[in-house]
């Protein structure tokens, strides 16, 4: 665990003490679980982001990702009766075509991510509130679908599936990021992409993985959202959830300026968004104050993470004058 990640943890405990101790129910079984869903929830699509964030990138469409494709995954198994493992391959083959959509944009085209990916968060929710023409798409009543509400919304020994969905994502991921060749290169072209062409890097390929794997873990997300929520209102369904993984990956150590991050830190900043969320309903204050709280979140580590920069290139200015006084003294 890097310095970063055990500073968080110590963060998120030391909140969880707080909360507990203003209100017992914090530990209770019943929130714990509840809790860790959500963790599940938007750790998931976080952990996407994190890869775009890698490269300098960001994707803003995130939310509206799982808004049009939960809607057409309701559509399928609810509505035209199409297997939930077929809907399911479909869905996420769907992302994967978003991701790679957003990759060759900003990589042949030479667009930013910003543009392209806000015009998808535009494109993407008006598809899905046309497609709707504005209804919410929902299951048939009555309809039950055993296996895929198992593996979604279900429980083992009281741990929501959720969340033992986003640490097995978790776990692989890891070893895509910090263990596998392609993690090398992504972390070279995050840190300098023109440099990392020149050693030979395939810098666009790296660059459009990072964005389908962002989009086919949001695909992944917008199923466990649907059946979680039962039915999406496309004129809502995922209204800022970009802000909630930019925010879990920036607290997890993810530097937008690309070339830092760690799978671990975003799940612990998933973790620690989901912990302030419980915080303003178990002590009271208004929900309304929710988007300040994560706003005050995202400020905070961004300007953390400048600070922390700024030491860091003090510090190597200072070993490299260091360096050099004694190398004259030798000479």
């Amino acid at each position: 665990m890097q310095k970063k990640d055990l500073g968080l943890a110590i963060l998120i405990i030391v909140v969880g003490a707080v909360v507990y101790l203003r209100n017992p129910l914090f530990l209770s079984p019943i929130n714990l679980g509840n809790t860790a869903n959500l963790v599940g929830l938007f750790g998931i699509f976080a952990i996407g982001q994190g890869f775009v964030i890698m490269t300098g990138g960001i994707d803003l469409s995130v939310g509206s990702v799982i808004a049009l494709l939960g809607v057409l995954f309701v559509e399928m198994v609810g509505g035209y009766a199409v297997p939930w493992p077929a809907a399911v391959a479909i869905t996420i083959a769907l992302g994967a075509l978003i991701g790679l959509a957003h990759g060759i944009l900003i990589t042949r085209f030479k667009m930013q991510p910003f543009v392209v990916t806000l015009c998808g968060l535009l494109i993407y929710r008006g598809i899905a509130r046309g497609y709707t023409a504005e209804a919410t798409a929902g299951f048939p009543f009555g309809a039950s679908y055993p296996q895929l509400e198992w593996l979604t919304i279900g429980r083992s020994y009281g741990i929501p599936h959720s969340f033992i969905a986003m640490i097995i994502i978790a776990v692989v991921m890891w070893f895509v990021l910090h263990q596998s060749v392609f993690g090398r290169h992504l972390y070279a072209v995050g840190k300098n992409d023109e440099a990392a062409r020149f050693s030979g890097i395939r810098s666009g390929f790296v660059i459009t993985s990072a964005y389908v794997i962002c989009s086919v873990l949001a695909a992944v997300a917008a199923i466990y959202f649907a059946m979680f929520t039962k039915s999406v209102q496309p004129s809502s369904h995922g209204n800022f959830y970009e802000l909630y993984a930019i925010a879990a990956a920036v607290l997890g150590g993810f530097s937008l300026r690309g070339g830092e991050g760690s799978i671990v830190g975003v799940v612990l900043g998933a973790v620690l968004l989901q912990e302030l969320q419980n915080l303003v309903n178990l002590l009271g204050i208004p929900s309304s104050l929710n988007f300040a709280v994560m706003g005050t979140v995202i400020l905070l580590g961004v300007l953390a993470d400048q600070q922390l920069a700024a030491y860091r290139a003090k510090k190597r200015a200072a070993q490299a004058f260091e360096r050099l006084q004694s190398e004259r003294v030798e000479s």
